[in-house]
């Protein structure tokens, strides 16, 4: 397909970055192997130099992967995408990638653990600090912008507090402040929004959730235009080696041929649950972004398609109802992933963001008494019914 076809998003998520062998197979063709063999030395010598396409040596060049790569560019509408072993893995060549000693990163105060913990524990060591301002307000993330500042990043929604950040605004903010806007777009996947789209420079991705959809694989991505994607995060992977299996790609690429089909119905149970939990819980304690009370709820209508997958609650007495009420679910598995066909819950305090400090959890909003949850696609009936007898095992 050539980025002059008009398709659709979910026809592009199906027939992008398919490049037939001569075998003519059908599906995607998997290359599990470590290099590639040139024609001659000069060829080899070309290749080597950039100076000829072509495939060199699987840690930064493999045509599974670059089918990933190219289907997850142009379902987020950039020009390049570079796939990683792990959103991590992406997060990190992204900083490496944009910031040099001495510069300052402004970030939400709402980020993966160990995001946070990348930016607070590894890169101040080499001389790059950060300010951590709340995702939803505009004007806090201008105040904290100094001389240094190279680099706006963020979630939205946010993890696990359910935050919903302005992308617009930010990138406006960002460019303002001659810096760039990078934009983990984890919990809603481009089939929910593209931030590209409103302005930001870098989307991020942890393929392991949504974009594979079934808690198989371990990868990462970066998209967007060629001039950063291509010329500064592409070479942090050529040379680190934060390399994506191909058999892990050729699971991404599969996934990507169903994601909106799932995504639609992630929406689907999820609005069916907070509904639920609104109810027996009060809508002041449930964190979705679907709900009218939520303070992000016009701002997610506005740049989102749909509200996500993911929501969180807080119960009142804290750690304890928390462990009692994961406890006594039978459908949702305990586990930190999210994104799953299987639904998920955690207690994010006590695992995801246990090595953050409790200051930043509560900055954050990670009380001892939220819960997170990942709603699966399961049947909604089923999931109500199994969250509310988890609800009276706590009033028992």
């Amino acid at each position: 397909m050539s980025a002059d076809d008009p398709f659709g998003f979910e026809t592009r998520g199906i027939r992008e970055g398919i490049h037939r062998t001569g075998e003519k197979e059908h599906s995607e063709a998997l290359f599990p192997t470590s290099s590639f063999v040139f024609d001659s030395a000069e060829e080899a010598a070309a290749r080597f130099a950039g100076e000829a396409p072509g495939n060199i040596y699987s840690r930064f060049t493999n045509p599974t992967v670059r089918a990933f790569e190219e289907r997850l560019a142009s379902l987020e509408g950039g020009e390049r995408g570079v796939a990683f072993a792990s959103g991590m893995g992406a997060i990190t060549a992204t900083f490496l990638g944009l910031l040099n000693a001495g510069e300052h990163v402004v970030a939400s105060n709402s980020l993966f653990g160990s995001t946070t913990g990348l930016l607070n524990n590894i890169f101040r060591r080499f001389g790059v600090t950060v300010t951590f301002v709340d995702p939803a307000d505009p004007e806090a993330w201008s105040a904290a912008v100094t001389d240094a500042t190279r680099l706006f990043f963020l979630e939205t929604p946010s993890n696990p507090g359910m935050a919903v950040a302005d992308i617009a605004e930010l990138a406006e903010r960002a460019h303002a402040a001659d810096a760039w806007l990078v934009v983990d777009n984890c919990f809603c996947t481009p089939a929910l929004q593209q931030p590209l789209a409103l302005g930001a420079d870098l989307v991020v991705h942890s393929a392991t959730k949504y974009l594979d959809g079934q808690g198989r694989c371990i990868g990462g991505a970066v998209v967007g235009p060629e001039a950063l994607a291509g010329d500064r995060i592409f070479p942090i992977l050529r040379t680190a080696g934060i390399t994506m299996s191909p058999f892990n790609a050729w699971v991404f690429l599969k996934g990507l041929e169903t994601l909106s089909l799932r995504m639609e119905r992630h929406c689907d149970n999820a609005e069916r649950v907070a509904g639920f939990l609104a109810e027996r819980l009060g809508a002041e304690r449930v964190r979705f972004p679907g709900l009218a009370n939520h303070p992000g709820h016009e701002l997610a209508k506005r740049q989102q398609r749909r509200y996500g997958g993911l929501l969180a609650f807080d119960l009142p007495a804290g750690r304890e109802d928390a462990f009692r009420f994961i406890n006594a679910l039978r459908i949702p598995s305990i586990t930190a992933n999210l994104g799953d066909a299987k639904s998920t819950v955690t207690h994010p305090a006590s695992t995801t963001h246990a090595r953050v400090s409790e200051a930043e959890r509560q900055s954050g909003g990670i009380t001892e008494g939220l819960v997170r949850i990942s709603v699966g696609l399961e049947s909604a009936d089923d999931l109500v019914a199994d969250l509310d007898q988890a609800l009276q095992v706590l009033s028992s």
